[in-house]
């Protein structure tokens, strides 16, 4: 900021508008380190959050794995004369397979359906024509 606020009978426009130009650029200056240390500041949260994230993921990945060992011994235990222990986990894997391919064949079709349909027909079109021998 400009200290001498008071200009004096000899000062000229040029002195003011220096004067004015400095105070814009340590205005701009100031402005882009708070700005710095903002975009610091929302980083560290974000690193922080992600972390976080990443070991709420790491224990749900544990327990999920520990509930299908559960099932797997559950359905032993509830049919043990008829089961062995090796085809419980088959049931289990191929159910929870089952699942996972069906859900899966879900999502193709939500990004197929997601695809702009003029675009893909354009692009492929214009593929068709470069890939034509002239």
């Amino acid at each position: 900021m400009a200290t001498n606020l008071h200009s004096g009978p000899d000062s000229g426009v040029g002195e003011l508008v220096a004067g004015i130009v400095h105070d814009a650029q340590e205005l701009i200056n100031q402005q882009l380190a708070l700005f710095k240390q903002e975009v610091r500041q929302d980083l560290k949260r974000a690193r922080d959050g992600a972390a976080f994230m990443a070991t709420a993921a790491g224990a749900c990945l544990i327990g999920s794995l520990l509930l299908v060992l559960m099932l797997v011994h559950l359905l032993n235990w509830l049919a043990p004369d008829n089961l062995p222990l090796w085809s419980c986990y088959g049931i289990v894997g191929g159910v929870l397979a089952l699942i996972g391919a069906v859900l899966a064949w879900r999502a193709t079709q939500k990004f197929e359906r997601a695809l702009p349909e003029k675009t893909v027909k354009a692009l492929e079109e214009n593929l068709e024509w470069k890939t034509k021998p002239s």
